[in-house]
């Protein structure tokens, strides 16, 4: 067999998660409006990392409008893990000043748009070679149009086969929408 004999066939899937530097295109056809369409959509699932850190992103957007649905959604991707109220008053705590920052995870959102994607919804998940380093816990990275590096989302496997959102560092500081900066 040559070097080159398989182009044009389609790859073959990795049995198991091997970490590298891939990265995977999470799109969201449509976004829900109720909690029962947010658990119906495909990615809701759970059944890789790149879902649930795709899923995260998404839970979040809706918090400026409706917090309590936030809640529940954000309580969905994480499954089992039970979410104490310091983690609960940190998101509000980021929210305070920047509502932005969960949509400039999606394609299309920049400052000089003010962060709002393009249609399809598309979320960005990458892995690395240490994403993998600790058995069942998987460390993604998402790229935000509002900053310069990556920012990441652990995720632990349960026993369900499903992957829950662990830990998360995404609510941090990026640059400001372009339309709140007065030198702009």
């Amino acid at each position: 067999m040559g070097l080159f004999d398989n182009i044009g066939k389609p790859a073959a899937q990795p049995t198991q998660q091997t970490g590298g530097n891939r990265s995977v295109d999470v799109v969201f056809s449509t976004l829900p409006d109720t909690f029962e369409q947010f658990a119906a959509l495909p990615q809701a699932q759970l059944s890789t990392p790149f879902d649930t850190a795709a899923m995260t992103v998404l839970a979040l957007c809706f918090y400026p409008q409706d917090e309590a649905l936030s809640k529940r959604m954000y309580e969905f991707v994480s499954g089992p893990r039970t979410i104490n109220p310091a983690e609960y008053s940190f998101i509000k705590d980021r929210f305070r000043d920047s509502d932005y920052v969960p949509r400039s995870y999606f394609k299309g959102a920049i400052p000089a748009n003010d962060y709002k994607p393009s249609a399809p919804y598309t979320v960005t998940v990458s892995e690395n070679p240490y994403s993998y380093q600790n058995e069942g816990y998987a460390k993604m990275f998402l790229t935000s149009g509002g900053a310069d590096s990556p920012r990441s989302v652990q995720l632990r496997k349960a026993k369900d086969g499903k992957w829950y959102l662990w830990e998360q560092f995404i609510l941090v500081g990026i640059r400001p929408p372009e339309s709140t900066n007065p030198w702009a």
